[in-house]
């Protein structure tokens, strides 16, 4: 049974992990800078925090996707603008759990969260333009594509190819 929940204290230690026990190959294909990853005490002051910002304030919001209450992966959102928009990551931790579906679920309820907590208008994502899997989930669960470019999407990347993809709330609410 898969399930999502905002992040809680007992599952920073394991979004950390993922972090700090990735295959720097994989962090690589992902478009993340380990160089720029924060130190896991740095990650974990910054999950406890975020876990204690009401919604209004939030720079930051994970999810944390369960199979069977085991962590096996999450999402967050960042560059929030409470009330108007934010820009969603993915991360499925085990290479078994990816290109089985699972995903398409797990990003569904994330999504459901995200929209509601952060009363958000649009939800964007911006994977790494040559990885396939999120870029055809986005597609399949109802994203509409905008555009590709070149740029740093985030903190802890380095300049790629992006594809960036939006979730209005008005087409949430009819595909959700």
């Amino acid at each position: 049974m898969y399930e999502v929940i905002p992040i809680e204290k007992p599952y920073i230690s394991d979004l950390v992990n993922y972090w700090h026990h990735a295959d720097e190959d994989y962090l690589r294909f992902l478009g993340a800078d380990i160089l720029k990853l924060p130190a896991p005490n740095d990650l974990k002051r910054m999950l406890n925090n975020q876990i204690n910002t009401p919604f209004d304030q939030k720079k930051a919001f994970a999810t944390i996707w369960l199979e069977n209450g085991k962590a096996i992966g999450h999402s967050n959102v960042n560059k929030i603008e409470f009330g108007k928009e934010a820009y969603m990551h993915l991360h499925l931790w085990y290479p078994d759990q990816r290109r089985k579906g699972v995903g398409s679920q797990l990003i569904k309820q994330s999504i459901r969260l995200f929209f509601e907590k952060l009363e958000l208008e649009t939800l964007y994502c911006e994977p790494n333009a040559f990885n396939d899997a999120p870029n055809k989930t986005l597609a399949k669960i109802g994203f509409e594509f905008i555009k590709a470019y070149r740029t740093i999407p985030g903190a802890i990347n380095f300049e790629q190819e992006v594809k960036r993809w939006k979730l209005s709330k008005s087409n949430f609410q009819k595909l959700f």
